[in-house]
């Protein structure tokens, strides 16, 4: 007797995984023929970061080379010869400032902050007051404020300089000037300072997992049953839980399939940096690509069951598109929480599906070792989300069939 049911249950299990593998290849198939909506999805997942990565290079690029020429924009540099002279001795060149330098600022015209000089320079400076000169920039214009602090350096240098010599011709040591002496120490690694510009890769992927996952899921659920073809594939004598199995492992295979696209698609464009410091930077190799996908595996699978317990309950594509947007939204925008936070990575963060995996994804940027009580939290919400949403799918589908 005892060997009759195990005999049954061993059927009953090579029949449930016989129906997962059909309705697997079966979803997988038709999803693979939606070229146009593949196109859609993967272009933007495997393009997007990378053409961003290359549009930070460019504009780092940009910025060292503004830097390298030391080039400064000066209005009223005639009123000036001693700061001209200190100017000079640095290594800059003196450009004389447009006339119309305010509204090129405001325009963007004018990418350069302009220093202007009062008539009244030099002979306030032999007098012993202080001139004033201004710093026109533009908060709206980017790369103006970007050029900004050189030239504060620069003012700050001669103001030492000054001060230092009038304490010099008093018989005062210069060193009153700065009872101080400050050492900087940064405890950042290099693989720290980096994240802030690898930091944005895990965004992406996140989003390819989300938009690899969303169409399939949405077109096994309710695009069937608009189409009239989910009704005729219950009533075949298939496991419904086979059916729900096969149709959900499609949809997380394809949210990871696009996933890893988007994964290494950072690997040539970090080849084409035309930056050299920043390709120094830039760390991103295998071990990156590995971990990161096994990162996104929780969530492909809950997002997965999640977005198809949504769309079985509707009754047109449309309708379940709209009802996605909510949840795609709220898991594309956790990441940001970390950003608006001050305080840091709180705990709770490994128990909210994106943002888990933006912490994660963080952490390895960074060079930091992962531990089993860092990743168990997005397993176990993973898990729980598939497990709850794949019950309500076949619950639904039992339903349909009833009708």
């Amino acid at each position: 007797m005892r060997t009759e049911n195990k005999d049954n249950t061993n059927k009953a299990a090579s029949g449930l995984w016989r129906n997962f593998r059909v309705v697997f290849f079966k979803e997988v198939i038709d999803a693979l023929r939606d070229r146009r909506t593949l196109l859609r999805l993967m272009v933007p997942a495997v393009l997007m970061g990378p053409l961003m990565l290359l549009a930070i290079s460019g504009l780092i690029s940009s910025l060292e080379t503004r830097a390298d020429k030391r080039e400064i924009l000066v209005a009223g540099m005639e009123h000036a010869p001693t700061l001209r002279n200190y100017i000079e001795r640095q290594t800059y060149t003196i450009k004389e400032a447009p006339k119309d330098y305010e509204a090129g600022l405001r325009a963007n015209t004018l990418l350069e902050p302009v220093l202007v000089i009062g008539k009244d320079f030099e002979q306030d400076l032999l007098h012993g007051e202080q001139p004033t000169v201004e710093l026109v920039s533009d908060s709206a214009n980017q790369r103006a404020g970007a050029g900004m602090a050189p030239i504060q350096r620069l003012l700050s240098g001669f103001n030492r300089e000054r001060a230092s010599l009038n304490l010099a011709l008093r018989g005062v040591s210069t060193e009153l000037l700065q009872p101080l002496l400050v050492e900087e120490r940064d405890l950042a690694s290099t693989q720290a300072r980096a994240a802030r510009i690898t930091g944005m890769i895990p965004m992406f992927i996140i989003m390819a997992v989300l938009y690899g996952a969303l169409t399939s899921a949405l077109d096994s659920t309710a695009g069937e049953r608009e189409r009239g073809s989910l009704e005729p594939l219950l009533m075949n004598p298939v496991q419904q839980f086979a059916l729900v199995l096969g149709k959900w492992g499609a949809v997380a295979c394809l949210g990871l399939a696009v996933a890893m696209l988007a994964n290494l698609s950072f690997l040539p464009a970090q080849w084409l940096l035309g930056n050299d410091s920043l390709q120094a930077m830039f760390q991103f190799g295998s071990y990156e690509v590995l971990v990161f996908f096994l990162l996104q595996l929780p969530l492909a699978a809950g997002i997965g069951a999640l977005l198809m317990a949504m769309a079985i309950r509707t009754k047109s594509f449309k309708e379940a598109q709209a009802s996605s947007t909510l949840v795609i939204t709220l898991v594309a925008l956790a990441p940001m929480v970390s950003l608006l936070n001050p305080g840091g990575d709180a705990p709770w963060y490994l128990w909210v599906p994106g943002l888990s995996q933006n912490t994660l994804m963080m952490l390895v940027l960074k060079g930091e070792a992962l531990t089993a009580a860092q990743v168990l939290p997005g397993v176990l919400v993973g898990l729980l989300l598939t497990v709850t949403s794949l019950i309500f799918v076949a619950r639904s589908m039992r339903g349909a069939v009833a009708k």
